[in-house]
């Protein structure tokens, strides 16, 4: 079974083609962000222009042909409206082309078990990290859902690195800059918001914010880290305890963060578990994620009629019913 996913949530466009586990393709056109953020309706002509090149490209980095497709997923959300249906109706016309069953895949979900795949873990903790999304989830083998132990009350942690770099006047690529300022940056006293296990960004972000031009940029964006990694790093030591896991990993855009995995592979050896992370080529967004959880679904018979393929922006994780 070849089966080819497409990621479309934001600003990625993602196509991934994987048969029997094994990653044949994984390729993508990225829109460029300006200081402006995203706009989802540029954002999705871009998709638009790019789709079907990108799914060109990964058949012939995989050596099929389209006819050697036998499944098709795409990315049901959450994430932006416009650009989330792109990846839908590319999907659709696919399935309807080939005729090949198809299945819509929860995103936050692809990155989980993509890391799972990868790393070759179990039954682990993942603390999902990425621009709108910010959660500690475990997976339930009786409700076959991720439960959410803990998630952020206001903004993601993506969300709120990206702001801040643009409020100190960093180019495109804000958080892997504010990463490399912080390296040479010394501690300034930030809040820190963390309720059990969940947590919150916003206060730190308009406080770090306003130290913007009275404190030295490389200060900022060590303390803008340390403190957030830290909150996190509580709250998943919290969720260790209660979910007594013996595996840990970190998924999602903001999880390429070397700062990030330093402190919580920290952690992990502190209970004396496993941490581990993906390629940051998987941790980004993109189709090969959405792919390999197609096909598990598809081996179980999860299709859906073409019909009733919608997309939702809103689509959380613990309503996705997954045997994976």
């Amino acid at each position: 079974m070849a089966v080819l996913g497409i990621e479309s949530s934001a600003h990625t466009f993602g196509v991934g083609i994987v048969d029997r586990g094994r990653i044949l393709a994984n390729e993508k056109s990225m829109y460029r962000i300006t200081n402006k953020g995203m706009i989802p309706a540029e954002v999705a002509e871009f998709h638009i222009a790019n789709a079907t090149d990108v799914v060109e490209r990964a058949l012939d980095a995989s050596g099929l042909r389209i006819d050697g497709i036998t499944g098709i997923g795409y990315t049901r959300g959450p994430g932006l409206g416009p650009c989330l249906q792109v990846g839908q109706l590319t999907a659709k016309s696919l399935a309807l082309r080939l005729d090949v069953p198809i299945v819509p895949v929860n995103h936050g979900l692809a990155h989980v078990e993509i890391t799972k795949h990868i790393a070759r873990l179990k039954d682990p903790l993942a603390l999902y990290v990425s621009g709108g999304n910010s959660q500690i989830l475990k997976f339930d083998r009786k409700s076959h859902r991720y439960s959410v132990l803990g998630e952020t009350f206001d903004i993601g942690i993506g969300n709120m690195l990206d702001a801040f770099g643009r409020n100190l006047g960093l180019r495109h690529a804000w958080g892997s800059e504010i990463e490399k300022l912080a390296r040479c940056g010394k501690y300034i006293p930030l809040p820190y918001t963390v309720k059990g296990m969940d947590f919150a960004f916003a206060g730190l972000l308009t406080r770090a914010s306003g130290l913007v031009g009275r404190e030295k940029k490389e200060d900022l964006c060590f303390s803008v880290q340390e403190t957030s990694f830290a909150m996190l790093c509580e709250a998943v030591e919290r969720a260790l305890l209660l979910s007594s896991s013996t595996e840990l990993c970190a998924c999602g855009g903001v999880a390429q963060n070397s700062r990030l995995a330093e402190m919580l592979h920290m952690v992990a050896e502190e209970h004396g578990i496993r941490f581990a992370r993906a390629p940051n080529e998987y941790n980004s967004d993109n189709g090969a994620m959405i792919a390999l959880v197609a096909e598990k679904m598809l081996a179980k018979g999860m299709d859906m009629p073409v019909g009733r393929c919608d997309f939702e922006q809103r689509y959380r994780i613990d309503e996705a019913v997954f045997h994976g």
